[in-house]
């Protein structure tokens, strides 16, 4: 998705980071590449690990959306409700991909 609506996913970098293109565009390939090694049997472990270290970095979206979330904001996942919705679901991913590693 990352590469079909890259502009959802640049709007969900934080602005100090800057470069939100490069950002996309990497964290797109990561992804795919770390898919990838989930789907292998003989690689799942490590690409568990690398997923759970690749949705950890993405950790500073979230915390930053929740700084600056607001109820009056158009947009649910905007709002403070929303945020802590996108944190939690965030952090239940990383026990998801440790789970995979482990198995």
């Amino acid at each position: 998705m990352h590469f079909l609506v890259p502009g959802y996913f640049r709007m969900l970098i934080p602005a100090w980071l800057r470069r939100e293109r490069l950002l996309v565009a990497v964290s797109g390939a990561a992804e795919v590449v770390v898919g990838a090694l989930v789907l292998v049997p003989c690689s799942r472990p490590a690409g568990g690990w690398a997923a759970a270290a690749l949705i950890t970095c993405y950790l500073m979206s979230h915390v930053d959306a929740l700084r600056r979330a607001r109820p009056d904001r158009p947009r649910r996942l905007e709002r403070p409700a929303g945020a802590v919705a996108r944190l939690v679901m965030n952090i239940l991913y990383i026990a998801w991909a440790v789970a995979v590693a482990r198995s």
